[in-house]
């Protein structure tokens, strides 16, 4: 297949691309700027120029492929509701030029989207209020376009790590060396699941190749990692004292990811594992935090 990739230099793009190339498939890159045209042309893809601003740069792109996987989003989280209405309006002008073409779309979405209150599911749909409900609203798009005649598939992530990055992990190592100590909240029981990158690039090429239309699938490798042992994995590796702090503090203490610092959000995978033949097999999220690259934290 030619696959159109969004976010095609980004941590989790430029891991799906040697997956994708391994498989035999052809990769036609977004890039929005001369450096990441160079970085794509460097590892051997083909270049789409277009911006997720403009919806209908990604639309031709998408247009162009027998496949498309969206990784691109803006990660400003200082603009987060506006970047989700950004990230929305390119879906939709994807799906449009897609509609009635029986082409595949694999949207990335997220496990904090879902408020399950116990172990989420693939079955679990996107919250309708609270902090995951906008970019939920996403995936309502996409799976209404399962019924117009386009492939979709969601690949929600956990927190995506190997030992530079992190997902929102990384911004709590942020904030550990700006205030001196790494925080959790309360007793630090809450859990965020959690999954090494190599493993989240071979599910994105399985969903792409044997995923049902119209279905979730969890890029989960660990169901749940508690707070409170990624915030002593951080301290030991940055020299610094693990602490606790009051649910109060923690929009103050962590700024935006405060938002979930409070979220107790265990995922299972096992339909996935189940349906694809998926086996996570990197790294656990700890691991790579102990062997974490102190330059790039």
């Amino acid at each position: 297949m030619r696959v159109f990739l969004t976010g095609a230099t980004g941590f989790i793009g430029s891991a799906i691309i040697p997956k994708l190339k391994a498989a035999g498939h052809e990769v036609l890159g977004l890039a929005r700027n001369d450096v990441n045209v160079a970085k794509l042309e460097a590892v051997g893809v083909a270049v789409h120029r277009g911006d997720v601003t403009a919806p209908e740069t990604l639309a031709a792109g998408a247009a162009a492929c027998d496949a498309t996987i969206h990784c691109a989003f803006i990660h400003d989280f200082s603009q987060f509701v506006e970047n989700i209405a950004i990230d929305r309006r390119a879906v939709e002008a994807m799906l449009a030029a897609l509609e009635g073409s029986g082409k595949r779309f694999v949207l990335t979405s997220g496990v904090l989207m879902v408020d399950a209150g116990r172990e989420a599911t693939e079955g679990d749909a996107a919250s309708r209020d609270g902090p995951g409900a906008a970019r939920g609203a996403t995936e309502a798009v996409v799976e209404d376009f399962a019924a117009r005649g386009v492939q979709t598939a969601i690949v929600r992530l956990p927190q995506v790590h190997d030992t530079e990055k992190q997902g929102l992990v990384t911004y709590t190592i942020r904030t550990a060396r700006e205030t001196g100590v790494s925080a959790y909240v309360g007793d630090g029981s809450n859990r965020w699941a959690a999954a090494h990158v190599d493993d989240v690039a071979t599910l994105y090429r399985l969903v792409l190749e044997k995923g049902q239309a119209g279905a979730r699938y969890h890029a989960v490798g660990e169901s749940g990692v508690a707070m409170r042992d990624i915030a002593e994995a951080i301290g030991r590796r940055l020299g610094l004292p693990t602490v606790s702090i009051p649910p109060e503090q923690a929009m103050e203490h962590f700024g935006f990811v405060g938002l979930f610092a409070l979220r107790d959000a265990p995922v299972s995978s096992r339909l996935t594992r189940e349906q694809l033949g998926w086996f996570p097999a990197g790294p656990g999220l700890i691991a790579d935090l102990q062997g974490l690259q102190l330059a790039d934290a």
